[in-house]
């Protein structure tokens, strides 16, 4: 079996400012991750763009291999950890929230887009993505899932079901969202028998407030690491026999297949 996987989820103040500020923000911090291990960063949804900014998204898109690619390439690289960022990705005429995840040799790991666009700003710039991405890093399997995406059960259970052992999700979540940080997230994890990291920010951008509240739940649902209300950086050993150990116990994922419905 492979060895432990090292992950921070960082949870960035909300209101930061332009890509380049956002870029920095996580620039200043790698020492500090590199030092404590950390082989793979997860960071909240649309970070390279913020989150709450309205038509502005339209303004801040880029394409794929844009430059903000290739600056998060460039931090990868010389730190030698995966980082994986949300950003407004502009391709064919379209706007897409997009999750990417690029490895310690600059090579694209992921590349996710938002799935189920919730009511609000979102619908009026974002087109919805299909189909789920699953990359392997370090000897584990790894799938990305955007915010309102892990709110729906049938989606973390395709992905556990396609093999994923951790379910990656950056998040914008509203303060008054409190129950789906603190407990529908963690039951994802347990119902699946996977790790599941969300990645939210913290404090204020324009008038929205932000929840906070990151988290890593691990197979059992317990929580492995959990943020509060401020910017911080939170880890978790990512560990493939717990995995096996959580889906051994309750077999949701086969004992599923046997049920009968109709």
């Amino acid at each position: 079996m492979p060895d432990t996987v090292r992950l921070a989820v960082m949870q960035p103040p909300a209101d930061l400012g332009s890509a380049k500020e956002r870029i920095a923000w996580v620039r200043d911090r790698l020492p500090r991750l590199t030092t404590d291990g950390v082989e793979i960063a997860l960071l909240p949804e649309l970070f390279l763009c913020g989150y709450h900014i309205g038509d502005a998204v339209s303004e801040r898109t880029e394409p794929l291999d844009g430059p903000g690619f290739d600056a998060m390439r460039d931090l990868a690289l010389q730190s030698g950890i995966a980082l994986h960022y949300g950003f407004a990705e502009a391709c064919e005429g379209h706007i897409y929230n997009t999750a990417l995840c690029v490895g310690p040799d600059g090579t694209r790991l992921s590349h996710q887009r938002k799935l189920a666009i919730p009511p609000g700003f979102e619908q009026a710039h974002f087109t919805p993505g299909t189909g789920c991405d699953l990359f392997t890093y370090r000897g584990m399997r790894f799938a990305t899932l955007i915010c309102y995406d892990a709110e729906f059960p049938e989606t973390v259970r395709h992905v556990a079901s396609l093999g994923a052992e951790v379910v990656l999700v950056p998040t914008a979540l509203g303060a008054q969202w409190g129950w789906v940080g603190h407990t529908m997230i963690p039951c994802r994890a347990y119902e699946n028998g996977v790790y599941l990291a969300y990645a939210n920010s913290a404090g204020s951008q324009n008038d929205m407030d932000f929840l906070g509240a990151s988290v890593i739940a691990a197979p059992d649902g317990h929580e492995a690491a959990r943020a509060g209300a401020e910017p911080e950086i939170i880890y978790a050993d990512l560990d493939p026999d717990q995995v096996k150990a959580a889906q051994t116990r309750l077999p949701y994922l086969t004992d599923r297949t046997s049920l009968r419905l109709d």
